[in-house]
Formats: C-alpha cells, structure tokens, sequence
C-alpha cells in the first residue's frame, strides 16, 4: 500500500507526499470516443499507456473507410503509481479509474502484457459481447499464451472470448485449437 508522509510547508499547511513504487495497471474511464484525445494526453504527460485498436471497416456514400477503433470503448488503460493519479484524472476527458469500493482496483498485469504482446504481434481482435460463462480455456502457445478465456466455434473457427471482469468488456481472437487447454 501506498504510504503518506504529512510534510510542513512555509505557509503552514501540510504537503501529502507518497513514498511508493508500485506501478500497476489500471482502466481510465473515458468520455464517449475520446480515447484516441486521452491516449495522446497520456503520452504528453509521459504516462504509461496501452490504448488496444482494431481495424474497422466502415462504408460511406462514395466509398470504404478503414478506421482504427478501440477494443474496449469507453477505457484507455494506464501502468502508474496511485500516488500519481492526479496526472491521469486531471485530464478533461478522463472521468474516473475504475473502481471498486470506492478504491481504483488494479487489472491482472499478465492479462495486460499477453493483450498488448498479441497485438504487436499482429493478432486479430474484435469487441465481442461480454461473456462470463462457457467452456473456459487458456491459451498455451503463439502470440497470446496464457491468456484465459470462454471458447466458442463459429463457422469451423474457434475464437477465444477473452473478458476483462473488472470493466465487463470482451474481445474475441481467433486462435488455433491445438494451443488450448480446457481449465
């Protein structure tokens, strides 16, 4: 836990210091589309970030259009020290870590890195409605290894559902039936 240390100042009030560590993944809330606006906010007040993009395609009047769209809307995740929120929270756009119990309650970092390392890898992802229950698997190989989630067959093709409880988002991946094992 983070701890305070009270600090007199020369106008004889008291300064909060933290003396902590910690860096831990948290969701920021966003208002609505402004994740791309927060992430470059983020970069700017050099905050570790991870904002997860998929290719979308969109048709308009006269043609087709490939945008870049968050996989989890509303949410841009941020690696800090809870004594540093203010940095996150005093952008205009942010409306709040999420919490619970009135605390920011921090997301699985190995489900964060495995998330961030698939895509870099050039894994396909798309939202997905959130799925609790289902036949749960872990991925034991490739680009997403270790990561858990509810299997599901579409059209031969076996996708993972992969949920973040904590924001009760899910993204499906496809991925090869051979690297799961049944949990």
């Amino acid at each position: 836990m983070d701890h305070l240390e009270p600090q007199p100042i020369a106008n004889g009030s008291l300064l909060v210091t933290c003396h902590s560590s910690l860096m831990l993944w948290y969701a920021a809330y966003t208002c609505a589309h402004h994740e791309k606006c927060v992430a470059e906010q983020l970069s700017a007040r050099s905050v570790e970030h991870f904002l997860p993009l998929y290719a979308s395609v969109r048709r308009w009047k006269d043609r087709r259009v490939t945008l870049q769209m968050p996989l989890f809307p509303g949410y841009v995740f941020v690696r800090l020290d809870l004594c540093d929120r203010l940095r996150v929270l005093q952008i205009p756009s942010v409306a709040r870590l999420v919490s619970f119990n009135g605390a920011p309650t921090a997301l699985p970092e190995a489900e964060i890195e495995a998330l961030k390392a698939g895509l870099e890898r050039g894994v396909q992802a798309a939202p997905h409605p959130y799925l609790k229950i289902g036949k749960r698997v872990r991925i034991t190989a490739g680009p997403l290894e270790g990561l858990e989630g509810i299997l599901v067959h579409r059209r031969g093709n076996h996708r993972l559902i992969v949920s973040l409880d904590l924001i009760q988002s899910s993204i499906a991946v496809h991925t090869e039936a051979d690297w799961l094992e049944p949990l």
